[in-house]
């Protein structure tokens, strides 16, 4: 029963995230612009959303289910300490997110347009991407293997995290491919790596139980890494009042429905 939630929900996150974030483009989600060169608000707003609902899945669910293993908590926070610094060093080799400084390449208007947009083109989009679903496998097995509501919040909070992400991996692609259909399914490809990452996650956690609390500590780290090094320094930028208390809703938004999803969980 655990497998088959956790190969179903990593699917759902690994392709679905990827054909919602198309169908947002489609729709004009990334276009609507705040001037030449800025970030389309609309985009922010879905931003704030994500940062929300990893630090939630991560301070109000991940953090809080390891504690509660009656592991000693210094050793828990020493795993939370290596855990960011881990994917700070990925992160450096562009390995995790390939890449989110800005570019300010002028023949290229996607890596103009998107920090995600990695400098080395399609196949570098491609292998990076894998990597990250795979690992995003991994997390949510971690979440599903200690309670299938708290699996549940967790791919809800990456399925967040991986749209906009998805944005700009399609937005490159689509400058190195024939047509949109075929980066839409060469992003889609890539985000089926998902399901190999939870079924690898399933069977070391199945082998390493008591190492569970770990793992969960290490899927916070990661969602608090992505939260306040890389979505959050994106909507630190000047905005009128309104532009700033949206951001603001949106990111309250991202937290309410982890808790909404929890609580409707539980019961």
């Amino acid at each position: 029963m655990t497998l088959i939630a956790i190969l179903l929900a990593t699917l759902a996150v690994g392709i679905g995230s990827v054909w919602v974030a198309a169908v947002l483009m489609r729709l004009g989600w990334k276009d609507a612009g705040t001037g030449p060169g800025g970030r389309g608000l609309p985009e922010q707003h879905l931003l704030s959303f994500a940062a929300g609902a990893l630090l939630s899945t991560a301070f109000m669910h991940l953090l809080p289910e390891a504690l509660e293993s009656g592991h000693e908590a210094h050793p828990l926070f020493a795993t939370l300490l290596t855990g960011l610094v881990f994917f700070f060093l990925l992160d450096k080799a562009e390995l995790w997110h390939h890449g989110h400084e800005h570019h300010h390449d002028d023949a290229s208007h996607a890596h103009a347009h998107h920090p995600h947009a990695p400098r080395a083109g399609g196949w570098t989009v491609l292998t990076g991407d894998s990597v990250h679903c795979f690992g995003d496998g991994i997390l949510i097995a971690s979440a599903f293997m200690a309670d299938l509501r708290l699996g549940l919040v967790a791919a809800l909070a990456v399925l967040a995290h991986e749209v906009p992400h998805h944005i700009g991996d399609l937005a490159v692609l689509r400058q190195t491919s024939s047509s949109r259909r075929v980066a839409l399914v060469k992003v889609s490809l890539a985000g089926a790596i998902t399901p190999l990452g939870g079924l690898a996650g399933w069977w070391l956690l199945e082998h390493l139980k008591d190492y569970l609390p770990f793992f969960l500590v290490v899927a916070s780290s990661s969602f608090i890494y992505v939260a306040l090094a890389d979505l959050i320094p994106q909507l630190q930028k000047r905005l009128g009042a309104r532009e700033t208390l949206a951001q603001i809703a949106w990111l309250l938004a991202g937290i309410a429905l982890v808790v909404l999803t929890a609580s409707l969980a539980h019961e």
